[in-house]
């Protein structure tokens, strides 16, 4: 048996924006983001976002969008499914926690969403984490109590209000399914 180190690779920023395809970088490690997510999955992150949108529509702060860079250190770009934020974003990418994260699940990524992704945002303290499982039809919400997150409310079709900045938004998760 060798006493040689293996020497990984460590992934920043800089290398991330020269890649082709959609791709994560969690602690420097890249993680592929293919292939591109069944239509089950696309209908119900749209739905989710149009749900959002409605009920934000009055909102001079807040916007609702679909998947962006988001820099959380320079070697840990993610890419969430929906995320809400409530102030500009100046920069090629987000540079400040959202508001609110959204993750639909997929076979492929639902132990990284689970786990490393949900440690992820509630160390950045994100207000609300919402797990979506497409198969289950089943919605998670958690929100950020004591900088740890609490499960609110799980199931099929509930409606939540969620507070963001001077803003409520009522959404019908039965709503996001169809």
């Amino acid at each position: 048996m060798s006493n040689a180190i293996k020497i990984l690779p460590h992934y920043t920023y800089a290398d991330y924006v020269q890649w082709e395809g959609k791709w994560e970088v969690i602690d420097g490690v890249p993680h592929a983001m293919s292939p591109a997510p069944v239509p089950g999955h696309q209908i119900v992150a749209g739905n989710l976002h149009s749900e959002f949108r409605a009920q934000l529509k009055n909102c001079k702060k807040c916007q609702v969008s679909q998947p962006v860079d988001y820099l959380v250190a320079d070697d840990m770009i993610l890419q969430p499914d929906i995320l809400i934020v409530c102030k500009p974003i100046i920069k090629k990418y987000l540079d400040f926690p959202p508001t609110l994260v959204a993750e639909v699940l997929s076979p492929a990524t639902a132990l990284k969403d689970r786990h490393t992704k949900y440690a992820i945002y509630e160390s950045q303290h994100i207000p609300y984490y919402l797990i979506i499982d497409p198969d289950k039809k089943e919605v998670e919400v958690y929100a950020l109590s004591d900088d740890k997150y609490q499960l609110m409310q799980q199931g099929k079709d509930f409606k939540y209000s969620f507070i963001i900045e001077d803003c409520i938004a009522d959404v019908s998760f039965g709503e996001i399914w169809d």
